[in-house]
């Protein structure tokens, strides 16, 4: 994420619950996939979490850029 995006999320988690839910799990399935990353090959299961992590933490991401949107309309 870019760091104007970084600021508006840290400036906004003290008052927005949705946010903060979305920012703690975006920031768990990171945590996740950095763990796979290390490993030199994965097994058809772990393989299969690692698309399905990186799609949770895509949609969370998405549903984080909206909520952004709202708040870079309301600053403007």
């Amino acid at each position: 994420m870019e760091q104007q995006d970084l600021e508006l999320i840290a400036a906004n988690l003290g008052h927005d619950e949705e946010l903060k839910s979305l920012w703690e799990e975006h920031v768990g399935f990171e945590k996740l996939l950095e763990r796979y990353s290390g490993k030199a090959v994965l097994s058809p299961a772990e393989d299969l979490e690692v698309k399905e992590y990186k799609k949770k933490k895509l949609a969370g991401k998405t549903r984080i850029q909206a909520l952004l949107e709202k708040y870079k309309r309301q600053e403007g």
